[in-house]
């Protein structure tokens, strides 16, 4: 029996989907650890090129921009030339500029360090490719957990911010650019060698414009996005400037500070297939609401700088699992509604919001860092008034999604 077609349509298991979906994770997790390379050191490169608080958050927020806006186009290409060759040439391309940012960082040039920083953001491009990839591996039903466990790559953020600086530390800061640039093509040659597209996948070959054009017209793909980029957006946001924050207020150095980030990463990488299980089960609007409901009370209790370690610890835990029970949530959404033929581009599109929700917060938590109360209170209450927008948002959507199909169920 043969389907063709996004996705499967009977509920049968594929041979090799769980492999397929291992070394997706593993292609994830190495190219967002790139993706995240600058900013563990962001305390570093703020000392050697002195660098104000402004400065500092646009440097660790540039290759934000690429990996953004970037997955738009690669989710249309993965729609056309499937996940093993994208995830192939992307995981092999980006260790180019992980090496160019070890060189910028050793001739101390910021402005080399923006440039090779938005290069640097092709790494963060690859999310759109798994998201496509994975779906046509699973059935609709299990679909929210697969690719919930695909984004748990996420996690290549904790790697960075815990290990990146020790390695530092260990080795020197060039070595540690060329090993992780080494590990990329490894995997890269990894994934050539054994990840296969899913049987039921076939080739969308429209011309890519006018397929960006259908997606951009279909209302899921801009509430998704909204939602995207207010979850996924504040992970990203918090993971990139968290070093930062936590060195401003706790007085942390790079490593213990990139320590408690890599905690942080962890619990919303692990709340993220949780997310999309709960989704497959309950739905994806209550998992979305418990979210950000919770990451709007969160927002409170941080900006009153609870102090360390227990205290200040499980709070920016608790964020990282709200947020990750909301990304995880999003993509079961966009699983059950986007057509299966556009859901490689709708993820590129919904991606890309997510990241520059994620691009944005750092330049708002910079420009009202207020130095002489040593506090990030209006960035803080800026993040609890959004998560209640997008709150009130999940909500107005549920009824409305709710209504549409009973419509559509019932006779005549």
């Amino acid at each position: 029996m043969t389907t063709t077609g996004t996705t499967a349509a009977s509920p049968r298991i594929l041979p090799g989907r769980a492999r397929n979906l291992w070394l997706a994770l593993l292609a994830f997790t190495i190219t967002f650890w790139a993706w995240n390379l600058i900013a563990p050191l962001g305390v570093q490169y703020a000392a050697n090129m002195g660098l104000d608080a402004t400065q500092t958050s646009i440097l660790i927020a540039t290759p934000v921009i690429v990996g953004s806006v970037g997955r738009i186009v690669t989710g249309a290409l993965t729609d056309r030339y499937g996940g093993r060759l994208m995830f192939t040439v992307l995981t092999a391309a980006s260790a180019v500029p992980v090496v160019l940012v070890a060189l910028a960082g050793v001739w101390n040039s910021y402005a080399l360090m923006i440039a090779f920083g938005f290069l640097l953001g092709i790494a963060g491009t690859t999310f759109a490719i798994g998201i496509p990839f994975v779906n046509a591996w699973y059935d609709p039903s299990k679909r929210g957990f697969a690719t919930g466990l695909f984004g748990a790559g996420m996690g290549g953020t904790a790697l960075s911010a815990f290990f990146t600086p020790r390695m530092v530390a260990w080795f020197g800061y060039v070595p540690t650019h060329l090993v992780i640039a080494g590990a990329l093509v490894a995997v890269a040659v990894i994934v050539w060698a054994f990840m296969r597209d899913s049987p039921a996948w076939s080739p969308n070959t429209d011309p890519v414009v006018p397929k960006l054009a259908a997606a951009s017209k279909l209302a899921i793909t801009w509430q998704m996005a909204f939602l995207y980029a207010v979850t996924f957006g504040g992970f990203v946001a918090f993971s990139t400037y968290l070093p930062t924050y936590l060195n401003n207020i706790y007085s942390y150095d790079l490593a213990d500070a990139g320590a408690r980030t890599a905690g942080f990463a962890i619990a919303a990488v692990i709340a993220r297939p949780v997310g999309g299980w709960l989704s497959d089960r309950i739905g994806p609007a209550a998992v979305l609401m418990i979210s950000l409901g919770g990451a709007a009370v969160m927002a409170v209790v941080i900006a009153f700088q609870p102090p360390p370690e227990i205290p200040a610890g499980l709070s920016f835990v608790m964020m990282a699992a709200f947020l990750g029970l909301g990304t995880g949530a999003v993509f079961t959404w966009v699983a059950q509604r986007a057509p299966a033929a556009r859901v490689g581009t709708v993820t590129g599109i919904v991606g890309a919001a997510g990241g520059l929700g994620g691009y944005f917060p750092p330049l708002v938590m910079g420009a009202t860092y207020n130095a002489e109360a040593n506090n990030y209170t209006i960035g803080l209450s800026l993040l609890c008034a959004t998560a209640l927008v997008a709150l009130a948002f999940t909500l107005v959507l549920f009824v409305r999604h709710r209504a549409a199909d009973r419509t559509a169920q019932s006779p005549g």
